[in-house]
């Protein structure tokens, strides 16, 4: 015990510049593609949720990059595609909003909720909605996404096209919505 009965805690290692610049590459690999190299230390016990100091996933800057591969080895190896970043957002709202239906068909293949979200409440269909990309709106719909959850503000999808002015992805989830 520390002074007036606190626990003592363990002083704060610093890392070395090694360490830093390796955390570099494996962040470095999941936005370019390395899946070969990602896999082979992922099968060496790679944690596949590490994160960046923005919150971001290994899964998160994969799925953002398009790289559908290298997602679905990552989910293969335990990671976890609701892991939200910092800013709430989930790896299938990251792929959504890139407009990369390849992405979003392995993160969903592999055990991905279609209408998961972070804490803000906003699903990968209302981030597409959002950014007027009709085609991820119909994909995600096919797949069973609701159209009527809401987020924390109280938005369904509709709403937050409307709020953005995204015209088309509005229609479509209008009743009986059709794209203009």
């Amino acid at each position: 015990m520390g002074a007036q009965g606190e626990p003592q805690r363990e002083p704060r290692r610093e890392l070395d510049e090694d360490t830093i610049a390796f955390a570099g590459k494996l962040f470095h690999w999941a936005r370019s593609g390395g899946t070969a190299e990602l896999t082979e230390l992922l099968e060496m016990g790679l944690p596949a949720n590490l994160r960046n100091d923005k919150g971001d996933s290994l899964l998160m800057l994969a799925s953002y990059h398009g790289h559908a591969e290298l997602a679905r080895n990552l989910m293969r190896h335990g990671a976890d595609p609701e892991l939200a970043n910092d800013r709430g957002q989930t790896p299938l709202a990251a792929a959504a909003f890139k407009g990369d239906e390849a992405v979003l068909r392995v993160l969903l293949e592999e055990g991905a909720a279609v209408d998961g979200c972070g804490p803000d409440g906003r699903t990968a269909l209302m981030t597409a909605a959002m950014f007027d990309r009709v085609a991820m709106v119909e994909f995600l719909l096919a797949r069973g996404a609701d159209p009527n959850a809401r987020d924390a503000r109280g938005l369904t999808a509709r709403e937050a096209a409307l709020a953005m002015g995204a015209a088309n992805a509005a229609a479509r989830l209008a009743p009986g919505g059709q794209t203009v």
